[in-house]
């Protein structure tokens, strides 16, 4: 991300918030301009209301903490599993050998469209969730710690090496403060990935967690609460208690 600290002047935060407000204004006047449908593109006062009630009647942190613990779990296996196999690249050839060609084999494929099967194989509970969270977590985990150790310079390894310096000291003093913002950036994706990858599971098959509250607000066309789900941070985990709930919401 660009440097955008000579930019964060009194002038432009005003302009930002102000750029804020027209947006909230176009999105609040398009409906009743348009003549768009609420089921369809609901008015922002409506999406605003949708998150309080969700808030307030406690639904949403609910399922909200549902869906962060197992992004959490998710994020945690799958990160450390990606960190440990990417040093094990990096570091043993022979290793690297036998492995990385199952390693790009898997990378190439579409990580949630074996969340059915997870769902199938793990049920409707947290496993499923937190396995597709690993799944998608580890694999930017992996490349890019195995890019960022490689990424050390030979001259400076060498230099190492012939002063005596074990591998254990290469690794410590040279190679992991040279892929440590590689480790950073996959920590990053890893995270986003896993948000996906849960609330996508979600979608298919779950108990509680807010991908199943969006998919029964859809259902009953509840558009508005179901996009202010979206704009929140995070009851009971059966279905007719989470039906009520959902019913108490819709007014």
């Amino acid at each position: 991300m660009p440097d955008l600290s000579s930019l964060d002047t009194a002038r432009n935060r005003i302009l930002s918030i102000l750029l804020l407000c027209l947006v909230l204004v176009i999105w609040q006047a398009s409906p009743l301009l348009f003549k768009i449908p609420a089921f369809i593109l609901p008015s922002a006062s409506a999406v605003a209301e949708g998150l309080w009630r969700g808030l307030t009647n406690g639904l949403y942190l609910y399922h909200g903490a549902v869906t962060l613990f197992e992004v959490l779990a998710g994020f945690a296996l799958g990160g450390s599993l990606g960190l440990a196999l990417g040093v094990a690249v990096a570091l043993n050839r022979r290793f690297a050998y036998f492995i990385y060609p199952y390693i790009i084999m898997f990378q190439s494929m579409p990580k949630v469209a074996l969340a059915p099967l997870f769902v199938l194989w793990f049920g409707l509970g947290v496993t499923s969730k937190i396995v597709t969270a690993a799944l998608v977590a580890f694999f930017p985990m992996m490349i890019n710690t195995i890019s960022g150790l490689n990424s050390a310079d030979k001259d400076r390894i060498d230099l190492i090496r012939s002063l005596g310096g074990s591998e254990l000291q290469v690794f410590t003093m040279l190679r992991l403060p040279s892929a440590l913002p590689f480790i950073m950036a996959g920590l990053e994706i890893a995270m986003a990935l896993s948000l996906i990858g849960t609330v996508v599971t979600e979608f298919l098959g779950a108990e509680a967690g807010l991908g199943m509250l969006m998919q029964s607000m859809n259902f009953m066309m509840d558009v508005a609460g179901s996009i202010s789900m979206m704009r929140s941070s995070t009851s009971s985990p059966d279905m007719p208690g989470i039906t009520r709930s959902v019913n108490t919401i819709c007014g």
